[in-house]
Order: C-alpha cells, then structure tokens, then sequence
C-alpha cells in the first residue's frame, strides 16, 4: 500500500488544465498546484465563479500565473471551442485534469439532458472529457512528457448498451457510474493507444464522499475533507515515480482493479464505437 505523503517536486514551469476548478476538490487543488508554481488553466461554467477562484488563488499564492476559461461542459460545442482557444492560446500544456462533473442530482428520479439531447451524466462525465482529451492531444504531445488525469469513482456500474442513455427506469446514482466507468475505459483505451513517453493517462477513485455539494446534493453525508482528495490526484500530476505509469485506476493512492467491465474487450469497443459516434461532429 502507498503510504500517504505530498507529492514529491515542485510544477515550475509547469502548465495544468484543470476543469470544474471553482468548487470543491477541483477548487482545492488548485490551490495545492498553485503552491508548487504550476501555471493554472481554470475551467469552470459560471465567469464570476471563475474570477473569484482565480482572484483567491492569487491572493495566497502572489507569484502564481492564473489564468481563466469558460464552458459548459453539457454542450460539447462548448468543449469543443475551449479546446480551439486553448490550443490558440497556450504554448504549452503539462498536464490535463478531467476533474468537473455533475453527480447523481438533488432529485435522483428525474432525467436530465445536454445541449446535444445526451443523457447528462453521461455526457458531462464522459462525453465531454473524451473531447476536451482528444482535441488537445496535439498540445499534450508537443509539451512532452504530459499526463492526463481523469477523476474517476470508486462507484462504477456497468454500462447497459442496449439503454446507454438509460431512458428506461432512470436512477441518477446509476447514471453517475455508469459514466464514470464509461470514463475509465476510454482511459483504458487512450493509454493502449499512445506512446507513453509522449504522455501518460491514469485515473483515479480520489476520495470516499468528499465533502462537496455534488455528495451533499445527492443525500449522502461527507465522509472525507477535500485535501483527502486533492493530494492523491496531485500525486498522478506531479510525482516523477510515476513517469512511466499510464494505463491505470487508482483508488486513492493504490494501484487497484476497476470494473470488470473495464477490462472485457467486447464492451469496451462498442462503447469506443459509440463515443466516436456521438463525438465525431465535434473532433473534427
């Protein structure tokens, strides 16, 4: 077992895109990536949110670089356009955090959708990563070595391909697995097809029931503090012992197995052939 400790190494000189960086972990670490001189790219929906989570951030931190973009990750054109300004914008980019994501819902009864008509669990927490990934693997590639971290969940539930939109006896907990198993395997998949001295790909379960809205919201009682959270995920960003580690799901800081569904081949290319599908509009 990996014993708990800071990641080792400062991030100087360093660029992360961090998504849903206005609250919670996301908010937290931010903070943390601020202080070992990382240049932050952060993501959220709401631009007064985002000036205030730069503005705090700055305050702690003086000599940090901050900067700021918008989207909503529920309409992939969105993605699609952050995507198009950071690669017209930043020089370069370190590391990617695929960190914002919507949980199982105050009213876990009632389905919701995105701007494309998506089941919006699905869509936010795996449609919208696999594009924001995939648009800026160029950038990732030209910074190498990079890292992209996904931020999973140790909930993980089969994906039902015969109602992946699940418009059948909806459970928002349930669409909230399902998406962030979908989420490991496109991780899975991703790893086996690149190199991995351009970059690296891993994702990780950071804390059980962190004590963010999106826990509370969904009626459960917080059962760990953000910095719980934030430390194992500023692990897979900045700890060099993990150079040449990609491929891998992580609970907290140890090396565990995800759903078996994760590892059948059968059922990852038919969620590959779907993704690239309902994504293709937007990678071109």
């Amino acid at each position: 077992m990996y014993q708990h400790r800071a990641a080792p190494g400062g991030l100087r000189g360093k660029t992360v895109l961090l998504t849903g960086a206005t609250q919670g972990m996301g908010f937290r670490l931010a903070f943390l990536l601020a202080a070992r001189g990382a240049t932050l790219l952060l993501h959220g929906r709401d631009q007064q949110r985002l000036a205030a989570a730069a503005g705090a951030i700055r305050t702690q931190a003086p000599e940090a670089s901050v900067r700021t973009y918008r989207a909503d990750l529920a309409d992939l054109e969105q993605v699609s356009t952050l995507a198009d300004t950071v690669l017209s914008v930043e020089p370069r980019l370190d590391a990617l955090v695929n960190n914002a994501a919507v949980g199982g819902g105050i009213d876990p009864t009632v389905r919701q959708t995105s701007r494309q008509g998506h089941e919006l669990r699905f869509a936010v927490n795996h449609l919208a990563p696999y594009v924001l990934t995939r648009r800026l693997l160029p950038l990732l590639v030209a910074s190498a070595p990079s890292r992209v971290v996904n931020v999973a969940s140790a909930g993980q539930a089969p994906i039902r391909f015969d109602d992946v939109m699940l418009e059948r006896d909806y459970d928002g907990v349930q669409a909230y697995c399902r998406s962030k198993l979908a989420l490991l395997m496109a991780t899975f998949d991703l790893a086996a097809d690149s190199v991995p001295h351009e970059f690296t790909v891993n994702a990780l379960h950071p804390a059980h029931l962190m004590d963010t809205s999106m826990v509370r919201q969904s009626g459960f009682a917080p059962a760990a503090t953000l910095d719980e959270g934030a430390r194992p995920t500023l692990r897979l960003i900045a700890d060099p012992e993990l150079d040449n580690t990609t491929g891998r799901y992580f609970d907290r800081y140890d090396d565990q197995l995800a759903h078996p569904q994760a590892y059948d081949a059968h059922a990852r290319a038919r969620l590959a052939a779907l993704t690239t599908n309902l994504t293709a509009p937007f990678l071109a």
